[in-house]
């Protein structure tokens, strides 16, 4: 599936993806309007929501009331090199989880898609088209 990217203004991005028009912009600092998250914004958060997408799911396969669970994604940025260099992932689990479980949530959670593609990133190929 094609995803349509364009530029409606300012440094505004948009993304039409799915049915879905995913907006970005990018914070003052860097001369956008802070009207939506930065592209960078939304490859942390699909990070934590792919992680978060696998616990639940792990939880309800088991029946395990989910309510009061939570991620905390914190990741660690290397000013050094310009880029982040370790992700925390740590999963508060709701009351009553089972103490047997702890160690298969982490295993599903690594199972993230989004994930997977960092330790096996694809092939760019980038070309242009004249207008």
């Amino acid at each position: 599936m094609d995803m349509k990217v364009y530029f409606p203004g300012g440094k505004r991005v948009y993304a039409d993806y799915g049915g879905f028009t995913i907006e970005t912009d990018q914070p003052a600092r860097g001369g956008g309007d802070d009207s939506a998250p930065a592209p960078f914004d939304l490859f942390l958060a699909s990070i934590g929501t792919c992680a978060g997408i696998y616990a639940l799911g792990f939880m309800q396969q088991r029946g395990i009331d989910a309510e009061g669970s939570s991620l905390t994604m914190t990741p660690q940025f290397d000013p050094a090199v310009g880029l982040i260099t370790k992700i925390d992932l740590e999963l508060h689990l709701p009351a009553g989880f089972p103490d047997k479980y702890r160690a298969a949530v982490i295993n599903a959670m690594n199972l993230c898609t989004v994930k997977k593609h960092l330790h096996q990133p694809p092939e760019f190929e980038i070309t242009t088209v004249a207008g």
